[in-house]
């Protein structure tokens, strides 16, 4: 695979580097821009342009809620103790990590 631009960098004794003005210009990243680093199973690293990571379906939900909150506000009340005593009973002792695969099939 050949390169459009290779460049090099140092790393200061803090750990800070400067990505040179072509690099940044290839990834149309100005000054206070933000870049992901993405490093592959074999340690090459890709620099990409940050990008927003919004989901159109969630987006869509939290302006349903807003408008409906706006609409009829009244309707919004205190969470029921009750249930919330039953979720803490019904999840005692039980322990998740958010970041753990989902084994098997799921269905939503």
């Amino acid at each position: 695979m050949s390169a459009l631009v290779r460049e090099r960098s140092k790393i200061t004794s803090k750990g800070q580097t400067t990505i040179p003005k072509v690099v940044r210009q290839a990834l149309g990243v100005g000054y206070g821009g933000e870049i992901d680093f993405v490093v592959d199973e074999g340690g090459r690293v890709s620099l990409l342009a940050a990008q927003d990571e919004t989901d159109p379906v969630i987006e869509s939900f939290l302006t349903f809620l807003a408008q409906d909150m706006a609409r009829d506000p009244a309707r919004i009340t205190a969470f029921p103790a009750d249930l919330a005593e039953r979720m803490a009973v019904l999840t005692e002792g039980m322990s998740v990590d958010l970041d753990d695969e989902v084994d098997g099939a799921v269905t939503l």
